[in-house]
């Protein structure tokens, strides 16, 4: 089991496609664990500014207006319409729900995450990774562990986990939720059930595939 600060590159456009890209990592046998961030983390805060620059635009309701060179746009009744010419019924433009202009809080650089990549055969780990939306990149540092098969009884699993990628036959018994998205996970749970043991004291879930 490899042990990487690393997360998972989706280059897919379009929307998520979670059950088809993450179940043929369920076929190869291969699972890669939340990061977690070592010690307490850093965030930086900046701003952002997502307004057009074209000669002309309004602004509407959870929109930003902006007609192609050539067109009419035109409000009417709180919406907003583009025409190819005046008088027609032109096309009406969608809502988007996002802000503007506004500050971001994001991970600063020079934190430090660790996650587990656990796979059925031996594979090469990037050294280099995407990290996040942003056009941002995280330094891998991959090294290989040993570990043991055991079951335990009321063990304490410090590292962040996807609940719903845990086995049938881990039993937790309490946790606490950090709601993030597109799923919420779990740190400190205490639970029951086959475990890898990683040095003396660390324990991982085993049997962990992503929950498709």
């Amino acid at each position: 089991m490899p042990l990487a600060s690393a997360a998972r590159r989706i280059t897919a456009a379009g929307p998520p496609r979670y059950s088809q890209d993450l179940g043929r990592l369920n076929e190869r046998g291969l699972y890669v664990t939340p990061a977690t961030i070592e010690g307490e983390p850093r965030f930086s805060v900046g701003e952002f500014n997502a307004q057009p620059d074209t000669y002309w635009y309004a602004m509407g309701n959870n929109l930003l207006v902006i007609r192609p060179d050539g067109t009419w746009a035109e409000g009417r009744m709180g919406s907003w319409y583009i025409l190819e010419r005046p008088g027609e019924t032109g096309r009406k433009l969608n809502v988007e729900n996002r802000p503007q202009h506004g500050r971001i809080r994001y991970l600063a650089i020079g934190n430090r995450a660790v996650c587990y990549v656990i796979s059925a055969e031996a594979i090469t780990i990037p050294r280099y990774i995407r990290l996040g939306k942003f056009m941002s990149k995280a330094k891998v540092r991959a090294e290989e562990v040993r570990f043991v098969l055991e079951h335990v009884e009321q063990v304490t699993i410090n590292m962040l986990l996807n609940p719903a990628d845990l086995p049938g036959d881990f039993t937790m018994h309490f946790w606490d939720t950090i709601n993030v998205p597109p799923a919420p996970l779990i740190r400190n749970l205490r639970g029951s059930g086959p475990c890898y043991r990683i040095g003396r004291n660390s324990y991982l879930p085993a049997g962990m595939a992503f929950g498709v």
